[in-house]
């Protein structure tokens, strides 16, 4: 039962209401609900203090702290191989992301350059997170707003980028396939895995994409929902330090893609000239509901784009950097019949000796799906980060949540939030 304050009555509410009204003299009353942390309309476990004028938020605070998952201190615990399975669990709808997030940031603190190969295939994984990512947050903004066949066609087509993930790392939802200097495993074979890729991206997706954009793109309500609805200027967006597609909504153009590369989309990422990965970065400059789920359905469409460039270009060689770096784990092969690989697997599983790892510490950070995620890592030559700290899109987007939810009506709060994309387990680090 939400919480009244009557005009010139004192605060005859319990303690942790307080804060949230404040005594107004003659103002009409004021609702206090909670929206969250149990909710299906939040997606997650978040959870957010709406004050109410009617039916309209005259103010919104964000809270998290439901999950306790203290990542941030695991990595303190876990070697830079073994905490892949930590950080894949923060953005769990697109969990190969922050794998590859993690070990970028890892080799730019050891200065390790990757195979040609090992980047083909991360920048095309990358590229399905994205789409992953997209199909669902895209679905869910329809679902949200009642357009629950929207949802289903989202859903649907991610079932084959587990297929894929499973492939390539025998595990569909969590695959932690990378490692340092490289990944788990190479390819089981680099023709089925181009079959699947293909199946995908030229059958499957353009399908879904139109599909979902026949239903929504002009269709009256879901416009009418969202259009005007969580506006943000660009240089608000920038004051609020949002990357990604809720900055590229308001205008802003940026893209760690382009504006700090890595993998393919970096000058020679071959290592013989190779020019980045053509793709066009999608703007639009209204800042709005509409504007955001735009900006993810175009992404997609690029997406499509950089992974048909790559999936016939995937060089032959290794995927992992040379043995004598110290760094990556030999190949199951190479031990059973080299003494070097052999040692090399018993320091770094055994032996803190394993780790050549500097004294020193590193930023590094991709273009996710929700925006900039990056990790600060500090290094004590240990095997273990002294201290690593996570720079997540979701917290970062969740503070601007009481700015674009002001003055709408409550009903617009599950369009604004599904908008932004808020993944809890970024919150709660």
């Amino acid at each position: 039962m939400p919480y009244t304050l009557a005009p010139d009555e004192g605060y005859d509410v319990d303690i942790e209401t307080t804060e949230y009204l404040t005594q107004r003299g003659d103002a009409p009353e004021r609702w206090v609900l909670n929206f969250g942390p149990q909710h299906p309309a939040t997606h997650t476990t978040l959870r957010i203090v709406l004050e109410l004028d009617g039916e309209r938020v005259v103010r919104a605070t964000p809270h998290i702290g439901y999950l306790h998952s203290g990542f941030e201190k695991l990595a303190e615990h876990h070697d830079y191989n073994q905490y892949v399975c930590t950080v894949s669990r923060m953005d769990y709808i697109s969990p190969i992301v922050n794998d590859i997030a993690w070990h970028h940031a890892v080799e730019a603190l050891f200065g390790i350059n990757l195979t040609p190969r090992c980047k083909v295939v991360r920048t095309i994984l990358a590229e399905l997170g994205r789409i992953q990512n997209h199909l669902l947050s895209c679905g869910a903004a329809a679902l949200d707003l009642g357009a629950f066949t929207g949802f289903l066609y989202g859903f649907n087509e991610r079932e084959f980028i587990y297929d894929i993930m499973d492939y390539i790392s025998g595990q569909r939802f969590h695959p932690d396939w990378t490692r340092v200097g490289g990944a788990m495993l190479d390819l089981p074979d680099d023709e089925v895995f181009r079959r699947m890729v293909r199946a995908f991206i030229d059958d499957r997706l353009p399908k879904a994409i139109k599909d979902i954009e026949v239903l929504l793109k002009r269709n009256r309500i879901f416009v009418d929902r969202l259009q005007g609805v969580g506006e943000i200027s660009p240089q608000d967006a920038i004051a609020w330090s949002l990357t990604g597609p809720n900055a590229r909504a308001s205008g802003v153009r940026r893209d760690l893609r382009k504006d700090e590369p890595y993998l393919c989309f970096a000058d020679n990422w071959d290592g013989q000239g190779a020019e980045p990965v053509e793709f066009s970065i999608a703007v639009a400059q209204d800042g709005d509901c509409l504007c955001r789920f735009l900006v993810r359905m175009e992404e997609m469409q690029q997406s499509r784009r950089i992974i048909d460039q790559l999936i016939d270009r995937i060089p032959k060689g290794p995927m992992n950097v040379a043995i004598d770096s110290k760094y990556n784990v030999p190949e199951k092969g190479d031990v059973y019949g080299s003494i070097e690989a052999t040692i090399q697997l018993f320091e770094i599983f055994m032996d803190n000796r394993g780790w050549d790892v500097p004294v020193g510490e590193a930023y590094a950070a991709i273009e996710s799906p929700n925006g900039e995620l990056g990790y600060y890592i500090v290094a004590d030559a240990t095997k273990c980060s002294w201290r690593a700290k996570t720079r997540p899109p979701s917290f970062i987007h969740f503070q601007v949540l009481p700015k674009l939810l002001e003055g709408h009506q409550l009903a617009d709060t599950v369009a604004v939030l599904g908008s932004l994309n808020i993944i809890a387990a970024e919150l709660d680090r």
